[in-house]
């Protein structure tokens, strides 16, 4: 089966940096776009950052741009999420799966990232 495991969340003060990990088993990882989402509550998941099949071309939405960097290994099948100057408005729960048409139905448990002073 299918199985995204993020981890790398915590709490973080405004200004600060943290490295998310998504390992991912039950596909053929390398064969798939890939792409971060993340959902605070109350509010609409939203695609932060996507990455191609080989890591070549990557996507951001606005308000991330400058601050975040998508990456993944395929050996590992394993994609990264570095953030960096983190906001307030950047706290929710951080999930990964594959971009787009291809995404699964189900999701991981994501990772919590919580920005506050």
């Amino acid at each position: 089966q299918v199985q995204f495991v993020e981890s790398g969340g915590g709490l973080v003060q405004p200004g600060g940096s943290l490295r998310l990990s998504c390992a991912a088993s039950g596909f053929t990882f390398s064969n798939y776009a890939m792409a971060w989402y993340r959902q605070a509550p109350g509010k609409e998941r939203e695609l932060v950052a996507g990455i191609s099949i080989t890591g070549v071309v990557t996507k951001y939405t606005e308000s991330v741009k400058g601050r975040f960097t998508i990456s993944r290994d395929n050996a590992k099948n394993t994609m990264y999420l570095q953030m960096n100057s983190l906001k307030p408005e950047d706290t929710a729960v951080y999930s990964c799966n594959r971009d787009g048409p291809f995404r699964f139905s189900s999701w991981g448990q994501g990772t919590q990232v919580t920005v506050s002073s």
